[in-house]
């Protein structure tokens, strides 16, 4: 059998795939976001959050206003498309039709535009966080152009607020890129207050239903996660993940599940800890540590 031959029968063979597993739509009026377009968005909005940091124009001699301006209408035209496509794509997969989807996505893109002002000044409260917290950090220039957390924190943000006007899809692709570039994982749906910060970051894990307080800080390898059950879509929209109330602070490799489970505000958790119950405001959390055992490798 010569290669030709081979190919078109593993051709067949997807096309039946296809067919069968329901995970490609072949109708042609079945499109999903373009992903590009969405992390060109992320970037765009970053270089409106902080001027002269992420592109090649020198804000020293442009017009301050012009530039956000003109920056801001590029990306209400690509968010207008991409929400369009969104809201039509989950409207075909849900079985309903979405009517004036035009109308809907011209309104939801204006009323992210509009938080843009409001969530700079909340971006730049977390890079005071980081700066506060961090005595490795010598401004606030080096955390805003090389700090993987404070990276991770500002797409989530841009992404909550995509979210909370209940698009589609998009929020996910935003924080999936951020995952992909920082190995912090940080659900859209989450809810995360002021002045967040998050050191070193590899490996964190938010999930969507988490309420973090107010100057939180978290370490690489937190898990603030749900319990496992076997209900999988029966939850959607349930509380699984935990809550961590203001000022609170969570070291290395900790894990935190469950709905019901709070931390309560002032409080610390050592590194280690695995935490499925609520924990008293002003309280130390910590386990006993494993004991040290040393052998000589000396040859006798």
């Amino acid at each position: 059998m010569n290669a030709k031959n081979v190919i078109a029968n593993i051709a067949n063979e997807l096309e039946e795939n296809y067919k069968q597993q329901g995970l490609f739509e072949l109708d042609i009026e079945m499109k999903m976001p373009n992903r590009e377009d969405i992390i060109y968005i992320i970037n765009e909005v970053r270089r409106v959050m902080f001027p002269g940091y992420f592109g090649t124009e020198n804000t020293a001699y442009v017009n301050l206003s012009n530039f956000a301006g003109n920056t801001i209408a590029g990306v209400y035209e690509r968010l207008f498309k991409q929400i369009k496509i969104a809201l039509k794509y989950q409207g075909k997969i849900d079985g309903q039709e979405v009517k004036d989807a035009d109308d809907k996505s011209e309104s939801i893109a204006l009323e992210f535009v509009k938080e843009l002002p409001a969530l700079q000044k909340l971006i730049m409260k977390d890079v005071e966080a980081e700066l506060q917290g961090d005595p490795a950090a010598s401004s606030k220039e080096e955390i805003i152009f090389s700090y993987p957390g404070l990276y991770a924190i500002y797409v989530y943000r841009i992404a909550h607020v995509l979210y909370e006007l209940n698009v589609p899809i998009i929020p996910r692709i935003m924080t999936e890129h951020a995952h992909s570039k920082t190995g912090i994982d940080i659900n859209p749906g989450a809810n995360i207050g002021e002045y967040f910060f998050i050191d070193h970051g590899t490996g964190i894990v938010i999930g969507e239903t988490t309420v973090i307080g107010n100057h939180v800080k978290i370490y690489q390898g937190v898990t603030l996660g749900a319990l496992s059950t076997m209900k999988g879509q029966a939850l959607s929209g349930v509380k699984r993940h935990p809550t961590i109330e203001d000022n609170v602070v969570i070291y290395a490799n900790t894990t935190i599940l469950g709905g019901d489970t709070v931390v309560g505000h002032d409080s610390v958790v050592a590194g280690n800890t695995f935490v499925t119950k609520s924990v008293p405001a002003n309280t130390k959390v910590s386990t006993f540590a494993p004991e040290l055992q040393m052998q000589s490798r000396e040859k006798k």
